[in-house]
């Protein structure tokens, strides 16, 4: 994707790490509450008078940036400071971010990852409208501004970053004491399932959507058969004539690029030159189209390319790839994806044989979208030992794929050893598949074991899973339909 291990932590040590850095400047925190005080929330069923906000804030390290309101929940975005090397805790700290959607301490929580950054707008996941709970968020460390500094990049891999939401939770379990589930989607699906995988007596339940899995980053045929076959022929074809007329008008569309780029103040150090990062953005194109469009979407792409204005074939490539993708001011904030692409996480290498010799540099890896100042180094072992684990030690784990959707080729897969887990395909779907999109036996029996695994079954569903459906009403504001998906420059990343 572009875009072991395990140490024993001592408490002890980390707390009194944690304290001795105390708080962001400006921030407010409290003091540590006694064993007997409640949680406190206006409106809600909670018995004791203390305010949510005082318990929070009473954990070791925790700090408030803000709290927006929201009906029905408060809404806090929040400082914790955390190690930047969980096996030695005492070398330095930084401050990740968190936001925290509260309901009621008497539900249960999830727990979401995007695996980037976090967004400080109260939103809902799925699982967390299906359960009706509270809903905790934590930005994966080394997105700016849960950055060390300096920034010791070898610290940045799946085990820390596991580790990282290991404390998060451990901290606020003592507050959130009912049932935790552990979601994301694309990146933040593989995050939930690495967490799952080194902390497996954490959470309660993984609901992890449209996760791709590169076992053997070496080896993408995958990628290529999903391709070839993927919507239908006159939708590839539409989509495979714009792109060559991209690479075959390189030197028109290159001085429109350069035009772009002067007005809007881009750049091309980390990638190398304008020729590289236009070049980039147009190989994106047919996947990019199948990660975040529908076959329906096909009409609005120029049916005969080869008679199509230049403008047209611009537009059609920026309105999908977009043409800052690859400029530095584009791939700067994604610094921490790239590198995790090209040490951990794997890349695709597809082959998109309908542009002949059109490529000059071929499908290019995860290192030349990162500063050269970052070392990087390839780890191949380290996807096997996940898909193996996913494989035969699998409990109550769930992923949702799109069946158009190019990062599901390579998905999670259950094997001998598992229990009460299950993968689903979303007919037609992209990357912003959901367990609302399933067909209605499929969606039922995924909302019922969510239900059940949270621990807030109504008994109609323990005893007729067909009957299963959110527990919370859909808010328009908080709850991302389903099929939507966030579009974002760099667009080959999951």
């Amino acid at each position: 994707m572009r875009k072991a291990l395990r140490g024993f932590l001592s408490l002890a040590v980390l707390i009194g790490t944690v304290s001795a850095t105390g708080a962001s400047a400006g921030a407010a925190t409290a003091a540590e509450p006694s064993a007997n005080q409640g949680s406190g929330a206006a409106g809600s069923s909670e018995s004791s008078s203390e305010d949510i906000k005082d318990r929070i804030l009473a954990i070791p390290g925790m700090s408030l940036i803000e709290e927006k309101p929201y009906p029905g929940y408060r809404f806090f975005v929040l400082n914790y400071t955390q190690p930047v090397d969980h096996r030695h805790p005492s070398k330095g700290t930084f401050q990740q971010r968190i936001t925290l959607l509260h309901k009621d301490t008497s539900r249960p929580t999830v727990f979401f990852t995007s695996g980037y950054n976090v967004s400080t707008n109260p939103s809902r996941s799925e699982p967390t409208q299906i359960i009706d709970g509270n809903q905790v968020s934590l930005e994966y460390r080394f997105f700016t501004p849960s950055r060390p500094a300096p920034a010791d990049w070898s610290k940045l891999d799946i085990w820390q970053a596991a580790s990282d939401q290991h404390r998060v939770f451990k901290a606020l379990k003592k507050i959130y004491s009912k049932n935790w589930l552990t979601t994301g989607g694309s990146k933040g699906g593989m995050t939930a399932t690495y967490f799952e995988r080194f902390y497996p007596k954490d959470m309660d339940g993984v609901v992890a959507y449209v996760a791709p899995n590169d076992v053997v980053n070496k080896e993408d045929s995958a990628y290529d058969r999903f391709l070839a076959n993927v919507g239908t022929k006159e939708c590839r074809d539409k989509l495979g004539g714009v792109q060559r007329e991209a690479l075959i008008r390189r030197a028109p569309l290159e001085k429109k690029y350069k035009e772009y780029a002067a007005a809007n103040g881009l750049t091309f150090n980390t990638v190398g030159s304008l020729d590289r990062a236009y070049e980039a953005v147009v190989m994106d194109y047919v996947w990019a189209f199948w990660q975040y469009s529908l076959v329906a979407d096909c009409a609005d792409i120029p049916a005969d390319a080869k008679n199509a204005t230049d403008q047209a074939i611009w537009d059609s490539i920026d309105g999908i790839s977009g043409f800052s993708a690859y400029a530095d001011q584009g791939l700067g904030t994604y610094t921490p994806y790239y590198y995790q692409a090209g040490t951990q996480l794997g890349s695709p290498d597809i082959k998109q044989p309908w542009l002949g010799n059109l490529s000059r540099y071929g499908y290019q890896p995860p290192r030349n979208f990162v500063p050269r100042s970052i070392p990087m180094k390839f780890q191949p072992s380290v996807m096997r030992d996940v898909d193996n684990w996913v494989k035969h030690n699998a409990k109550r784990m769930m992923y949702v794929y799109g069946q158009n959707d190019p990062w599901g080729a390579e998905p999670f897969r259950l094997g001998h050893g598992t229990r009460d887990s299950y993968v689903y395909t979303v007919p037609g779907g992209n990357h912003g598949s959901k367990v609302s999109g399933l067909v209605a036996d499929e969606k039922a029996k995924a909302t019922a074991a969510i239900l059940r695994w949270a621990g807030v079954a109504p008994a109609a569903v323990e005893a007729d899973p067909a009957k299963a459906k959110p527990l919370a009403k859909f808010d328009a504001r908080l709850d991302q339909r389903n099929g939507e998906v966030e579009r974002g420059e760099g667009t080959l990343r999951p």
